[in-house]
């Protein structure tokens, strides 16, 4: 690894670069297993020694909304910053906000959730349109996996299931990985152990490794299924 010259013997933080950070506080907390709440406020960089000597640049005009020039995504943005800056009280008895009326339409269950994001899907999943239109998000990928099969039952056809190599390279290794631990393993940002799909199916491709044909975070729909190939058409985009 080559050091530019005229880092070499300096004291100064990041070796006197400039280094720039973008986020936002009121969002995404550092998220750390089996944390507690104080735990995630203290990893935050606010906490580091490092943090007096950062200077705050504000962006203050929601771009997205001045270019939708849309009433009510304007509405829906300023009601996140109050969440975000604490305007909200809290409920005495639970800590917790409660929503206004105009944020969000609440359901009672899963079932209603996927009825009213995709309704009549056995006879619309075919219309690519109206697919690229609507996703669900959830927090956690249990639920991620729960809602996308209960979503693929819904669809004609028989599921098929792509697992994953569940061995580990060096024999020696192999009671210290068990096959039963590696296919517990849910790791952010890749495909579940058990990866089940149908023909129709909508996707995301995660990572790609022939830019810039697709990029990362593409939507697609299951076009074909063979062994070791999937074959998709894009929802949307040049490709």
């Amino acid at each position: 690894m080559s050091i530019p010259f005229e880092w070499v013997d300096n004291n100064k933080l990041f070796g006197g670069a400039i280094l720039l950070l973008s986020g936002d506080f009121r969002q995404t907390l550092p998220v750390i297993p089996r944390s507690t709440f104080a735990d995630e406020i203290n990893a935050c960089l606010k906490q580091s020694f490092l943090w007096r000597s950062v200077e705050t640049l504000r962006l203050t005009i929601n771009m997205r909304v001045q270019l939708q020039n849309d009433p009510s995504a304007q509405i829906f943005s300023e009601q996140l910053l109050d969440i975000g800056n604490g305007k909200i009280e809290l409920q005495p008895n639970t800590q917790c906000i409660e929503l206004p009326d105009n944020f969000c339409t609440v359901v009672q269950d899963k079932n209603e959730l996927i009825q009213s994001i995709f309704p009549d899907i056995q006879n619309n999943y075919l219309n690519h349109e109206w697919l690229s239109q609507r996703a669900i998000l959830a927090a956690k990928n249990v639920d991620v996996d729960e809602i996308n099969f209960q979503i693929q039952q819904l669809l004609p056809g028989d599921l098929m299931s792509f697992k994953s190599i569940d061995t580990v390279v060096d024999e020696n290794e192999s009671v210290n990985f068990p096959i039963e631990f590696l296919n517990s393993l849910d790791i952010p940002g890749m495909p579940p152990h058990n990866l089940r799909l149908k023909i129709g199916s909508p996707i995301i491709l995660l990572r790609n490794l022939n830019p810039p044909q697709l990029s990362n975070g593409t939507r697609l729909v299951i076009k074909k299924i063979t062994g070791n190939i999937l074959e998709a058409t894009i929802l949307a985009g040049n490709f």
